[in-house]
């Protein structure tokens, strides 16, 4: 069995409210083992012997949405993945207002959508695109260009974002 934590997009955000407890019996009912939910913001890990993230997601994804009456994207990567991502991060947040995000994507950007993203650059935000991810340092809470408009606005994707903090959390409680 490999271990995988699901990162759902929509959940206890926007009126879609969902226990903890309920979400995991929806995964337990695919058949997953060893469930557990990580704050209550979507974060699901799980046993499974299916090893293909991408057909996880499909499942978990079409699961979500017929229980639970609205689509939850649904991204995937094993604790082995988790941990590469907290590795290669590029950024370091330097002040207590500084913060580092990673965004979830279902398969790398494309070189047209990486030089959109560089293009979103400025003097508070910077961002990095490494595989299935994109990483944010966002030096300005109050100053944001996502403010005005998301990442799946401007790139035109679908995502869900999480705290290095909460990645990091993650990583120590499943070393």
């Amino acid at each position: 069995m490999t271990k995988f934590i699901a990162f759902l997009r929509a959940i206890n955000v926007g009126g879609h409210t969902v226990k903890m407890d309920h979400l995991r019996a929806l995964f337990e009912s695919l058949g997953f083992s060893n469930v557990e939910t990580f704050i209550a913001s979507g974060n699901v890990l799980f046993e499974s012997i299916e090893k293909n993230t991408a057909k996880l997601e499909k499942t978990i994804a079409g699961h979500l949405e017929k229980e639970l009456g609205y689509a939850v994207d649904t991204f995937v990567r094993t604790l082995q993945e988790l941990n590469e991502i907290k590795r290669r991060c590029p950024f370091m947040a330097g002040k207590k207002d500084d913060n580092v995000y990673v965004a979830f994507l279902h398969e790398p950007l494309s070189a047209e959508k990486v030089s959109i993203l560089i293009a979103s650059k400025n003097k508070f935000n910077d961002f990095a695109a490494i595989g299935r991810e994109i990483y944010w340092l966002r030096l300005n809470r109050d100053d944001s260009i996502f403010l005005k408009s998301s990442l799946e606005r401007i790139l035109k994707i679908s995502t869900t974002i999480r705290g290095m903090s909460t990645i990091s959390k993650v990583n120590e409680k499943h070393k």
